[in-house]
């Protein structure tokens, strides 16, 4: 049985961009029959905002989005984290680096060019002479992953065939932050494998992630969930949904008294999967999900004008 997920995180309050992409993997799960966790993102410590937890929820089921489990946080899963971070390290595949934004910099001369939208020029191994056993200075440190020198491949249900070398694109990347908590990137794919997840829905500026994460999950020796990565919202600018397009939290329609079901049509509507942005419940659309349908490329809108208060 297919199980997926929704894994919110609450450093801020979630948008009409969290919420089409919530719907997509609510809608992609029901359609055949599957399960589907919530998980809240919280590892986040210093960004996350102990309100936008219960926000979150609220607004998932404001949307009519339910789930088939008890909600897991983060930060309920850090034993298991070390356990795998003890691993990793155990079989030299991270290492401990203590440079600082600045001192990369000064390394990397040459521009480099990347795919990946966002993605930083591949860390230039300062510091990866290390092995296990070698003395750990008391300096402030995070543990970077060595990046695996040979192409990754899967298959992305939205975007098709995807390959990558992570350690030519990507180079080596933190699986343990400065302040010692696991990393995004390691974190996730342990959450996963605890709560069973096989499908993961989440938004196309993801796709780097994957392979970072696929890279860790064969070292570790777990399997790698299938993948979808769908388009994201942006404003007419074409930068992704921020404060300056104006205000796009999913509790400022509340207020405004925009009814849930004519945000969950208009997602439908925009993903393809009705012809009329007409309003509906995210449960009556279940059977109407068909991946085909959905579009690759992201969307340009002007929240603001979007809805009327019913």
């Amino acid at each position: 049985m297919t199980r997926g997920r929704l894994a919110p995180s609450p450093t801020g309050a979630q948008h009409l961009g969290n919420a089409r992409t919530h719907l997509v993997a609510y809608w992609s799960t029901r359609h055949v029959g599957g399960e589907l966790a919530l998980r809240i993102d919280d590892l986040d410590s210093p960004r996350v905002k102990t309100w936008a937890i219960d926000q979150a929820i609220e607004d998932l089921r404001w949307l009519g989005i339910d789930w088939d489990s008890t909600i897991a946080k983060q930060t309920d899963h850090r034993e298991h984290y070390q356990v795998a971070i003890d691993q990793l390290h155990q079989s030299n595949l991270i290492y401990p680096c203590y440079c600082s934004r600045k001192d990369i910099e000064e390394v990397i001369s040459a521009p480099h060019e990347t795919r990946f939208r966002g993605e930083l020029p591949p860390y230039p191994k300062i510091c990866a002479g290390y092995r296990y056993g070698d003395t750990i200075d008391d300096r402030e440190h995070c543990f970077r992953f060595r990046a695996r020198d040979e192409i990754i491949e899967f298959d992305d249900q939205m975007l098709g065939r995807q390959a990558c070398n992570p350690a030519f694109e990507l180079g080596d990347f933190p699986v343990v932050s400065r302040s010692g908590d696991a990393s995004y990137q390691l974190a996730v794919l342990i959450d996963d494998q605890l709560q069973g997840v096989d499908q993961v829905v989440r938004g196309n500026d993801l796709v780097a992630s994957t392979f970072r994460q696929m890279d860790i999950a064969k070292r570790l020796g777990i399997p790698s969930p299938t993948y979808a990565h769908v388009p994201l919202i942006r404003g007419l600018d074409g930068r992704r949904l921020a404060k300056r397009h104006g205000d796009t939290r999913l509790g400022y329609y509340r207020e405004r008294g925009v009814r849930p079901e004519t945000i969950v049509g208009w997602a439908a509507f925009t993903l393809g999967l009705i012809d009329t942005p007409e309003d509906c419940k995210a449960s009556e659309l279940t059977s109407h999900f068909d991946w085909s349908c959905l579009p690759t490329d992201d969307l340009c809108i002007d929240p603001q004008s979007l809805f009327d208060a019913g």
